[in-house]
């Protein structure tokens, strides 16, 4: 389906296609430079429902029933929403309550998992080749005109998941403002540095403050792109080989293609957990970090340290 729909440029099932306005727009051309809706955008906003929908029928799912179903309703029912419900426990338990403790887990367990779920959802919809079966499509009908509004990775566009940076950008600096107040927020900035360090340390610190959410835009953005142009160049071979090794060459260069694909598929399947994954963990690292570090985390590791030197040695 690549190359029907993209022919030898393995970037097509990345770059972004206009829809209406832009250049070469599939459907409407208003001599527009900037277009005016792409399918990275209706696939966002496809992502955005289906993230919606599934979101609200595992929390019907969770949720407490009547007082009439007995212990019963305090079962989670369906193999999806428990799987889900599995998941949201690990992850609040093993990465997000260590580094944010009690009080910060419950404030913004809801926009972390929200924020993995719904990347995690744009990464999954952009392994169905949607686009592709559209551009397919229109070559059985007959039409002239290739046309596809929908399809590819939402994520793969560095507008979106710097979008999507920003957000966090704000939600750490609001709560950095909640926690510390301006005073504390400089004084985070400062580190206690001497005043004439702070020329060297005011523009680092405010540089790291953009960078750590920009690392996050490119890094998602990256991956995405990364795994949907090697499975595109997969798909290439095939049609490399039938012009330099005949009919011999494509069968056998397209069937290792095919295998290849398959576990390149997978692998992108399981990219597309880990990426939703660190973006969040990494959100929650930085939100930690603009928080009061109380005494008895200190209290805790020297006792933890007292402990270790009592222990005699071997």
């Amino acid at each position: 389906m690549h190359l029907i729909a993209f022919g030898d440029n393995p970037l097509g099932h990345v770059v972004d296609k206009a829809i209406i306005g832009g250049e070469n727009p599939i459907f409407v051309d208003t001599a527009s430079a900037t277009p005016y809706l792409t399918m990275h955008m209706v696939s966002l906003v496809v992502a955005g429902l289906i993230f919606i929908m599934l979101m609200l029928y595992v929390g019907k799912r969770i949720a407490t029933g009547r007082e009439t179903e007995g212990n019963d309703r305090y079962l989670t029912t369906g193999r999806f929403a428990q799987m889900i419900e599995v998941i949201i426990l690990y992850m609040r338990d093993t990465a997000i309550h260590p580094v944010l403790g009690d009080e910060n887990t419950k404030k913004y367990l809801p926009f972390l998992m929200a924020l993995f779920f719904f990347i995690l959802t744009c990464n999954v919809i952009g392994l169905i080749p949607m686009m592709d079966v559209q551009y397919l499509g229109s070559g059985i009908m007959g039409s002239e005109l290739e046309w596809a509004f929908f399809g590819g990775t939402a994520t793969s566009n560095l507008a979106v998941t710097a979008a999507l940076a920003a957000i966090c950008f704000i939600v750490i600096q609001v709560h950095a403002f909640r926690e510390l107040g301006i005073k504390g927020w400089l004084g985070h900035l400062t580190g206690g540095a001497p005043l004439y360090m702070l020329p060297i340390m005011l523009p680092v610190e405010l540089m790291g403050m953009l960078i750590k959410p920009s690392a996050l835009a490119v890094r998602l953005f990256a991956n995405m792109v990364a795994g949907h142009t090697l499975m595109a160049m997969l798909a290439l071979f095939g049609k490399m080989a039938y012009g330099g090794l005949g009919v011999g060459g494509l069968l056998g260069i397209s069937a290792i293609s095919i295998v290849s694909a398959v576990a390149i598929g997978f692998l992108e399947l399981f990219v597309a957990f880990l990426q939703a994954f660190i973006f969040m963990f990494l959100t929650t690292v930085f939100i930690s970090q603009m928080s009061h570090h109380h005494e008895d985390h200190h209290e805790e590791f020297e006792e933890g340290l007292t402990e270790y030197s009592e222990v005699p040695a071997t």
